[in-house]
């Protein structure tokens, strides 16, 4: 779908009227000059003549009724009238003297579009500076309606609240799947937590919350078809998520505009399962990686062992009770199956597996078996899956690509960088891009092991990357400069569904996700959003600085507790933290 381009008579008419009512020529508008900005940047920002109007004390939106439109339009209301926000720079902007702004008329042409992988969420915002008592936000759906309040929500300040005037905004993302990964299995994190994500994922017009809800840790999702799982695998009765907290979750997002994928890793990472089901999973509680052994002959990962055993026919039948229970309570078209990370000797250690192998089978072809015995079955609950890219790429135990319908199946890359994006897209499958090179947010952190040796060198042994596996710490720059269509001709770009930002938790829970997730998500937001460089082609991270400084300390005066990015004194020092001035 592409809605780059949004036809409707009425985007037009708006956009002809403003133009001609400008009179003079309309100017490139530069973020240090104007600090009132939105965040992710738009496409087209239109402010010939900056200036700002009084929001009336009985001022309202105007919008269609519709079951979570009505919720957004309510909550933008109180948001834009109470929140008085005072930005670190005073913006030099001017009170028109025009009559207050009334109303803002929100116009959709289909209110019935269903928020669904590439849902059109454009919209044109006009704010008129005098000859009107009324902005117009026009969108094709509700879902463009609602990343139309936010941005006229970033444009209200001060007390009295006022606006900026006198400008018009097209917009429209680059990207269909702009999202979080968020791993709740690791530790745990409250219902408030999730909904608190969503929301700030809704500020940053972000439109997927990719929920990694269990691992081998623990299995914290209550489903009635199989509820041992949760009973013996979870944490504790207190570290659950019931069948209505999972509904509040995807009400929440619905209501925000923001999508919520489940995974269900599996046949790796399954090792919670055990508790429940000892006799279908392999390796279970067994220590991760044996003493005296090399890398190769670990059992997992990291520590916390147990795999699927794809030879097992009851595993079929726990894993279709727990497919048919997830793809219930979440309603979304996209459902994620894992398949990262199968580590040959927790197979190996079964003496089924065994026999299997002593009689010319292969790794591989156990995890084909498992494939073609779970997807057909995913597929029949009218979902497409996404796998990891291991399902394809892994050295030791992939599947074939024959197994894997394109039409019906997306890949999501973390290893290798571009590289991997590449051969994803010439295999001819559509790819979600969370390269671990630039998106992976836990990385810089170091190790969790206990006993690392590598911690106990004498002064002055190099450090280098305080062995995170994955590390440095990706930096809001390194995440904002990615261009995850690196390498790929025009073709092969259209294969790129977007990106997600993860947050893998063995050292994150909620007292840090908020620092650990923002502002870095909002770099990977704008960059999705509207793209990371600016007219000419050139990088513009350095123009973005001060305005995600700006952007940054929003968020924490809506509650959202994001990571200082400078010194305060630099954001009230424009250019003087630079490394030229």
């Amino acid at each position: 779908m592409d809605y780059r381009n949004p036809s409707f008579s009425f985007f037009s008419i708006l956009t002809i009227i403003f133009i001609l009512s400008s009179i003079i020529t309309i100017p490139q508008i530069s973020a240090v000059e104007y600090p009132i900005n939105v965040w992710p940047k738009p496409t087209t920002f239109l402010w010939p003549n900056p200036i700002a109007i009084l929001l009336a004390g009985n001022f309202t939106i105007s919008a269609p009724n519709h079951r979570y439109l009505t919720p957004a339009v309510n909550r933008y209301l109180r948001q834009v009238l109470t929140e008085h926000h005072l930005p670190l720079v005073n913006p030099p902007l001017n009170l028109t003297s025009a009559s207050q702004l009334n109303t803002l008329t929100v116009i959709v042409a289909d209110v019935t579009s269903p928020l669904t992988h590439g849902v059109n969420e454009s919209y044109t915002l006009t704010i008129p500076s005098s000859g009107s008592t009324n902005a117009i936000l026009a969108a094709e759906t509700v879902w463009g309606a609602m990343r139309g309040l936010e941005t006229f929500s970033q444009l209200v300040y001060s007390n009295p609240s006022r606006v900026a005037s006198g400008l018009y905004i097209s917009d429209v993302p680059l990207f269909m799947h702009r999202g979080i990964m968020l791993d709740t299995s690791r530790n745990y994190y409250g219902v408030n937590d999730l909904l608190r994500l969503i929301k700030a994922m809704s500020m940053n017009k972000l439109n997927v919350f990719h929920w990694h809800i269990t691992d081998s840790h623990s299995f914290p999702i209550v489903l009635p078809s199989e509820p041992e799982l949760a009973g013996k695998g979870a944490y504790g009765e207190s570290m659950r998520y019931t069948v209505a907290d999972v509904k509040n979750v995807v009400e929440f997002g619905m209501e925000y505009g923001v999508r919520v994928v489940p995974e269900i890793d599996m046949p790796a990472h399954t090792g919670s399962w055990a508790e429940a089901y000892p006799e279908i999973v392999t390796c279970a509680n067994m220590f991760w990686w044996p003493a005296e052994s090399q890398w190769p002959d670990r059992l997992a990962a990291e520590p916390g062992t147990g795999q699927l055993n794809p030879l097992h026919p009851k595993t079929y039948q726990v894993v279709k009770n727990v497919v048919h229970d997830v793809a219930t309570m979440f309603p979304d078209e996209l459902y994620h199956a894992g398949a990262d990370e199968v580590v040959p000797n927790c197979w190996k250690a079964d003496p089924s597996i065994q026999t299997f192998l002593s009689k010319n089978g292969t790794l591989s072809q156990i995890l084909e078996i498992f494939v073609n015995t779970t997807l057909p079955y995913i597929l029949s609950l009218n979902r497409t899956v996404v796998y990891w890219e291991d399902v394809l790429l892994d050295a030791n135990i992939r599947v074939s690509p024959s197994i894997l319908p394109p039409e019906n199946v997306i890949l999501q890359t973390w290893n290798n960088g571009p590289n991997n994006t590449k051969k994803i897209v010439d295999s001819g499958y559509r790819v979600i891009v969370s390269s671990s090179d630039y998106y992976y947010l836990d990385c810089g952190h170091g190790d969790f092991i206990g006993n690392n040796s590598k911690y106990n060198q004498p002064p002055g042994t190099p450090q280098g990357d305080g062995d995170s596996w994955c590390g440095p710490f990706k930096t809001w720059q390194t995440i904002y400069n990615y261009d995850i269509t690196y390498g790929l001709n025009e073709d092969e770009s259209k294969l790129v569904l977007g990106g997600e930002v993860a947050l893998w938790s063995e050292q994150a829970d909620s007292t840090v996700m908020d620092p650990r997730i923002w502002p870095r998500a909002s770099a990977m937001g704008e960059a999705l959003w509207s793209g990371n460089r600016d007219e000419m082609g050139k990088s513009r991270y350095a123009e973005a600085t001060d305005r995600l400084n700006e952007w940054r300390y929003r968020m924490v005066t809506r509650g959202i507790y994001a990571e200082p990015i400078q010194p305060l004194w630099c954001v009230k020092n424009p250019g003087m933290c630079n490394t030229v001035h």
